[in-house]
């Protein structure tokens, strides 16, 4: 996008903090595009579309995974930063980088590889993705990793312990892990991305769950959110409540999506004329701008409670991440007493914990099983 069209307070790519590694500029490209075509053409990207993201891989191809999680996100996060006259690619760079370090089986594997890190510095997918785009992805001859720029970096990083930011800090002064300390905040890009993440999986996570017959429109109609659509999508179109097919969830996932995004906006916007910042270091020193109305706020959490008593903690999603957990569990316990088992660049680190914890946490669910199988002749998995 044309910098020149950014609102002040916006992240402007030609008053970037800059990189650890200074680069010769590489135009047409502004610094922030640059980046997002560095994540993009990742390693890390590429195994998203193999990660789970409620629904483990081998249970079905059309359930969302981390990677069309990513792009929609994405997509809603470009939306809503166009409407604020904010930095589109730097969102979009975000969007598609922010589960890079993920594991594979969701959050049931990222909770077993915490488990088994516990003595060892612990692990965090959030931090993981930093990790991955600071350190682990190796495509340049002159550094490693992908030499974002700080802005980039700073939205990555969602989550940071004080002990992990203080750790991060005394590598590198100035680290973006910093304002963990000061209690500052992160741009504004970075705070609509946070936000745009949680409506794009709170609304996928429906479709997800009435695909897979573990959720009902019948449920969905006790939801007062996703009731007061579908009740207006039936007045609009009587016809859909006897036709075959999910045109009926479609439309009013659709409305839903609008209109959580339309209120994104609009309390963005008035929070950003409430506090006035005059630039982007403004935003950080401000409280959090990125906002949904209360009463928004209130369906959302009232829909997510929905998902974790119908969807998150069914019995048959709760069967499948538990064998996930074990999954990365046993890995974990192979690899650490055999780290020849991995290959070359992991087997030697010096640190043998974390290189196994970085080899497993970029694993997709299918190598993971493949590579369960190969070291405990053991299947989990039908």
């Amino acid at each position: 996008m044309n910098p020149d069209a950014l609102a002040p307070w916006a992240s402007d790519p030609r008053r970037s903090r800059g990189r650890r590694i200074v680069e010769a500029a590489a135009p047409p490209r502004n610094e922030h595009q640059r980046d997002r075509d560095r994540i993009v053409h990742s390693t890390a990207f590429r195994r998203l579309v193999y990660k789970t993201q409620v629904f483990l891989n081998h249970e079905g191809d059309l359930f969302r995974t981390r990677l069309t999680h990513s792009l929609e996100v994405a997509q809603l996060g470009r939306s809503a930063a166009r409407a604020l006259q904010l930095n589109e690619d730097l969102v979009e760079a975000l969007a598609l980088a922010h589960d890079l370090g993920h594991t594979p089986f969701g959050h049931a594997g990222q909770d077993a590889l915490h488990a088994c890190m516990l003595e060892h510095g612990g692990f965090e997918h959030n931090l993981q993705s930093l990790r991955v785009v600071d350190e682990l992805e190796a495509r340049y001859a002159a550094f490693d990793g992908l030499n974002l720029c700080f802005e980039t970096r700073e939205g990555i990083l969602k989550h940071c312990s004080r002990r992990n930011a203080e750790r991060l800090l005394a590598a590198e002064p100035g680290h973006p892990a910093q304002r963990f300390l000061t209690g500052t905040q992160p741009s504004l890009e970075a705070q609509l991305v946070n936000l745009v993440d949680e409506l794009a999986y709170i609304t996928h996570d429906i479709d997800d769950g009435v695909r897979s017959g573990l959720v009902t429109m019948a449920q969905l109609g006790e939801v007062p959110l996703v009731a007061r659509f579908r009740d207006e999508v039936l007045a609009e179109h009587p016809g859909l409540a006897s036709k075959p097919g999910r045109r009926l969830l479609f439309e009013t996932l659709r409305r839903v999506v609008s209109a959580l995004l339309g209120d994104l906006v609009d309390t963005t916007a008035g929070a950003i004329r409430e506090h006035c910042p005059r630039d982007a270091e403004a935003v950080r020193a401000a409280p959090t701008l990125a906002r949904l109305s209360e009463p928004v706020r209130a369906q959302c959490a009232e829909l997510k409670q929905f998902l974790f008593a119908q969807l998150y903690r069914h019995p048959q999603v709760v069967q499948s991440t538990s064998l996930g957990r074990t999954v990365v569990a046993e890995l974990f316990s192979a690899y650490s007493e055999q780290p020849h088992q991995m290959p070359e660049d992991f087997a030697f680190a010096a640190d043998r914990h974390r290189a196994v914890a970085d080899y497993i946490a970029g694993m997709t669910d299918r190598f993971a099983l493949r590579e369960h199988h190969r070291l405990t002749g053991r299947r989990l998995f039908d």
